[in-house]
């Protein structure tokens, strides 16, 4: 089995995007990087890998530092897993956890932890839900769409949407860049105002492989138990069906049972569940 490291997206690109492509949801993180990040200039180069085996691509798995590496692509076999992490971790020996679904991500997390002595630690533990019949809830207020002159409010929110959810900022200096993005990409970027006043934030993205994946929302805490929330999700699945997307679908924090329980009532139902593991090393071994 042979793990190949490509240094050029295109070419990673085209081997890439047809496997993912065979189940567009499963893989849509995967995809969603591939399509946005992999050909920014960025402080330090993804690392993207193919695997190998007989002649046949049989895995896929990719990393934009400081992200964990995304495993969905990969099989879940211990002894290709064990060949796969021993000629990742020789270009990518800091690698700080693994994120997928979470078959994929507890087969690579035991190679992992049993060849290093290390333990995990989980980040995120989340659920993937896809809108079937959209079903807006009732409350006070209405949707407009955000433009430039909201950057500074979003990226505050964004802040602190990533605060919450993580309870810390990956990419501190990335905010107004990632906003920007938003519209740059043509993103439905969504408000809820109430009594003229923004209560709450949603963007879903525009359409990649036929799929809008919605996130982040966020609804300030002294804005929260209104229905905002249920309000701008609602609302800006409306915009990504309208840009023509075939699937709606987003991710849930387990630890919320709030948040499970509102997207299920406005129309989303679950598809699997994912999580995130960070890596602990031993003394020893870091």
């Amino acid at each position: 089995m042979d793990l190949q490291l490509h240094r050029d997206p295109r070419a990673f690109t085209a081997l890439a995007d047809p496997f993912y492509g065979t189940d567009t949801i499963r893989h849509t993180v995967a995809l969603t990087v591939m399509a946005r990040f992999l050909g920014m200039a960025r402080e330090q180069a993804p690392i993207m890998g193919t695997l190998h085996h007989d002649g046949g691509l049989i895995g896929v798995a990719l990393r934009t530092p400081p992200w964990p590496v995304i495993v969905s692509g990969l099989p879940t076999d211990p002894v290709l897993l064990d060949s796969f992490l021993t000629q990742w971790l020789a270009a990518d020996p800091e690698l700080p956890g693994v994120s997928g679904p979470v078959e994929n991500v507890t087969a690579v997390a035991d190679v992992w932890t049993r060849r290093t002595g290390g333990t995990t630690k989980v980040a995120l533990a989340s659920r993937l839900f896809r809108l079937g019949e959209l079903i807006p809830p009732v409350t006070t207020g209405q949707a407009r769409e955000a433009t430039e002159d909201d950057l500074d409010l979003l990226v505050t929110w964004r802040d602190d949407f990533e605060i919450e959810a993580l309870g810390f900022q990956r990419a501190r200096d990335e905010g107004p860049a990632s906003i920007r993005r938003m519209f740059e990409n043509r993103d439905s970027v969504i408000l809820w105002e109430d009594g003229g006043k923004a209560v709450a934030w949603a963007v879903a993205s525009a359409p990649i492989g036929g799929m809008s994946r919605v996130g982040p929302v966020y609804t300030p805490p002294e804005h929260r138990a209104h229905g905002y929330g249920s309000a701008v999700t609602a609302a800006v699945s409306q915009h990504a069906r309208d840009a023509a997307a075939d699937d709606v679908i987003l991710f849930t924090d387990l630890s919320n049972p709030v948040s499970n329980s509102i997207y299920q009532k406005i129309g989303y139902r679950p598809v699997y569940d994912a999580t995130e593991l960070e890596f602990v090393r031993l003394p020893s071994t870091m």
